[in-house]
């Protein structure tokens, strides 16, 4: 268990201030605003305290409406919309100098048994134990990788990465709107499906935003780009460990009006198909 997954896992473990109202905390560190996927899942821990613990979440959906200060503590306050016969619903808006940052709603539902199918995994994935940490990166490619990516690369962060294709992060060549990355936590998650989700959410605002630069020969930590996650979704497909490497597959299919789209599936190792995720960012000019 490294000190920055030990450190997560307890700011997920939200202070219950009233009924319906939860305060949580970013981690210390110099990041200029909370990290979206923070919020996201601080947001679904709240909502997740206040519904039946056999039911668990499927879905969620989020709206960023101002940067998060990481200095103060955020307010989770919750609205019950409706506990139904077979689903159950939420609504959060995360609170910061009395004004809402974000917000989200999140669908719950008892494990019923039905249909199913699943797109398989994609093929001809080098496998995990093949690549070279981002770490191990900087370490092989040093300067050639830009300052902005080597900066974020150099933290110490909870979730470990594994890029499959490194031409993005060491040139400007224009490249078809995909990736492919391994991704796993620094240490162990319990084995609590609540948590599981929470931390799912969380490692699933990684990466995604950065894909919708590929086919332009950017990335959002150039100096001249803004960039911002505007909203996000996910879709909880399968319940399964997430103690070894996770695939997570993207694609932007377009770039417009200064706002960028990406989708990505979360595979587990064994080809099952965890979770789906949308997400729309700024990806403004700066002129």
């Amino acid at each position: 268990m490294t000190a920055a997954m030990d450190e997560l896992l307890d700011i997920l473990d939200l202070e219950q201030l009233e009924h319906n109202l939860y305060r949580g905390r970013s981690p210390k560190v110099d990041w200029q605003r909370v990290f979206g996927g923070q919020t996201i899942a601080q947001a679904l821990v709240a909502a997740q305290r206040t519904v039946e613990p056999e039911r668990h979440v499927h879905s969620l959906h989020g709206y960023f409406m101002r940067p998060g200060d990481t200095k103060l503590p955020i307010v989770y306050e919750v609205d019950r919309i409706r506990d139904g016969g077979s689903f159950t619903t939420r609504r959060v808006v995360a609170i910061q100098h009395g004004q809402a940052i974000f917000s989200l709603e999140a669908s719950f539902q008892q494990d019923e048994v039905g249909l199913e199918h699943q797109l398989p995994m994609p093929r001809d994935v080098p496998a995990p134990d093949t690549l070279l940490t981002q770490r191990e990166l900087l370490g092989k490619f040093g300067e050639a990788v830009p300052e902005g990516i080597r900066r974020y690369w150099e933290r110490d962060r909870p979730i470990e990465m594994k890029p499959v294709m490194l031409k993005h992060y060491t040139s400007r060549e224009k490249l078809e709107p995909q990736q492919n990355i391994w991704i796993r936590t620094t240490g162990p998650v319990p084995e609590n499906r609540a948590t599981q989700a929470a931390v799912l959410a969380y490692l699933s605002d990684m990466t995604l935003l950065d894909t919708s630069t590929f086919a332009h020969g950017r990335a959002i930590f150039d100096r001249d780009i803004q960039a911002a996650s505007l909203d996000h979704a996910m879709w909880f497909h399968r319940s399964h460990s997430l103690d070894d490497w996770i695939l997570y597959n993207q694609d932007s299919p377009s770039t417009q009006g200064s706002r960028g789209f990406t989708r990505g599936s979360l595979f587990a190792r064994d080809g099952t198909l965890i979770a789906s995720v949308a997400q729309e960012g700024l990806i403004r000019l700066k002129r």
